[in-house]
């Protein structure tokens, strides 16, 4: 019996199942959505904010490692990793509505859980603040809560807009950021452009020091002397958080000014690089970290 088969799926349910439809949001459907669904399965930490943040977390009976906001959310069933997903995990907490982040994985698990027979939502998750209304727009459609949704995206916004404001009145220079996600046999693993923390690092008027490259990439010793940051800026995550001791000791890093002045940050993960519902506070407060004297958290 292969995988689907042992799932009791027929034929006949597994092609009716993946049959996408793509809804006026951008939201993938594998099939229509049960607004009403009392059993949700909540993949990726921004979308779990999102739907308690809509009121809705009563409904959420397990989520993936990466919700650890609000902590009534990390407290429920976790059914691994957002990129490493067991199917057969998901569906044994007998959900009527999985939600999950796109490039939920992989794609074989996706696969499955899509063939199921369980309604099945994927938000699209584009690194831009400009992209959080939609995606609130999106997970409040798939659960139902539409004016809700369109309350919290227009919040949002309004957040964002008295954010850069704020910004726009800062006089000093520029403060160059690398964002460093690891560090791996001596070399940064650096956030790029097309990433959330090179959003999260424009947002709080900054500049990203790896700007040159695209995506997530380790970067050559003269790399990260060229970049020459002002302020380093990691996740405060157990798994992959680096020491300013760390940091600085890199021969790279040594002679750079955030190792002059000793200028580290480390900030949550997913209230830093989430964007979601916190993004204009979380700006906030790195800017305020970024220029001390001028901006107020």
């Amino acid at each position: 019996m292969d995988q689907f088969g042992s799932l009791g799926l027929t034929a006949r349910t597994l092609a009716s199942a993946l049959l996408l439809i793509v809804a006026p949001a951008g939201v993938i459907l594998a099939q229509s959505s049960p607004s009403g669904a009392q059993r949700i399965v909540s993949i990726g930490g921004t979308v779990t904010e999102i739907i308690y943040a809509l009121g809705e977390g009563e409904r959420v009976i397990a989520v993936d490692s990466t919700s650890t906001y609000p902590q009534s959310a990390a407290d429920k069933p976790d059914v691994g990793y957002i990129r490493q997903l067991s199917a057969e995990g998901v569906l044994s907490q007998k959900p009527d509505l999985i939600i999950a982040e796109a490039g939920a994985g992989p794609a074989d698990a996706i696969a499955i859980l899509k063939a199921s027979g369980v309604a099945m939502v994927s938000i699209p998750t584009p690194p831009e603040a400009e992209a959080i209304a939609g995606k609130i727009r999106a997970v409040g459609a798939a659960v139902g809560t539409p004016d809700a949704a369109e309350k919290l995206a227009t919040d949002v916004d309004a957040g964002l807009s008295a954010l850069k404001q704020k910004i726009a009145a800062i006089s000093e220079p520029k403060k160059r950021v690398l964002f460093a996600l690891s560090l791996s046999n001596g070399r940064i693993m650096a956030a790029g452009t097309n990433t959330s923390a090179d959003a999260i690092i424009r947002l709080a008027g900054g500049v990203n020091a790896a700007g040159d490259v695209t995506g997530y990439k380790p970067l050559s010793d003269e790399a990260v002397i060229a970049a020459a940051p002002d302020v380093v800026l990691v996740m405060d995550n157990p798994q992959l958080h680096l020491t300013a001791e760390q940091a600085f000791a890199l021969p790279a890093l040594q002679t750079s000014p955030a190792a002059k002045t000793g200028a580290f940050i480390a900030m949550d993960g997913l209230y830093l690089l989430g964007l979601g519902p916190r993004t204009p506070a979380a700006a906030l407060d790195l800017a305020a970290r970024l220029y001390p004297d001028t901006v107020k958290p």
